[in-house]
């Protein structure tokens, strides 16, 4: 699973203006539903916000991966945000969440969701890469870092199977 492939430099928002759950859940879904001409930021929203009240989607170590599913979609799609300061997210280990990764799958897509949804997660918990990304100071660098990472797990992968 390439994440780079799901990621655009516009779908990157580094440091806004926010301080709410609420607030970078409407900006995620504003930023993702830009990307599909069917969707609209209110469906993106409901459809993150329907999947928090089964639990939150922080995963830790102030990191989180909302993500919804949506009838009006053909590809996934993912876009990342780094907040300056962490919010109260409902995190398992109720630490603020500083680093989100927003994803948005068609509504069919399961076995694909849960792919994507590993594979960020993975990504995330790689400590050297959080570090980068919350020292990033614009979507270019943040950029530059995923591919980095995404460039050496495709080697490292490619090394393990021979």
């Amino acid at each position: 699973m390439n994440i780079i492939e799901m990621l655009d430099q516009d779908r990157i928002i580094c440091n806004p203006d926010t301080s709410s759950k609420k607030r970078v859940i409407e900006l995620l879904s504003k930023t993702l539903s830009d990307e599909y001409p069917d969707l609209t930021a209110a469906q993106l929203f409901d459809s993150f916000n329907t999947r928090e009240k089964l639990g939150s989607t922080a995963l830790g170590d102030g990191v989180a991966i909302p993500h919804g599913r949506c009838a009006n979609i053909n590809d996934a799609s993912i876009a990342l945000m780094k907040l300056s300061k962490g919010i109260d997210y409902d995190a398992p280990d109720s630490e603020p969440v500083d680093l989100l990764v927003g994803l948005a799958v068609p509504e069919q897509a399961t076995e694909e969701h849960l792919e994507i949804l590993a594979t960020l997660a993975e990504m995330l918990s790689d400590k050297k890469l959080v570090t980068r990304l919350r020292r990033a100071n614009s979507s270019q660098s943040m950029l530059s870092s995923i591919k980095k990472w995404s460039e050496e797990e495709v080697e490292n992968h490619n090394e393990s199977e021979e």
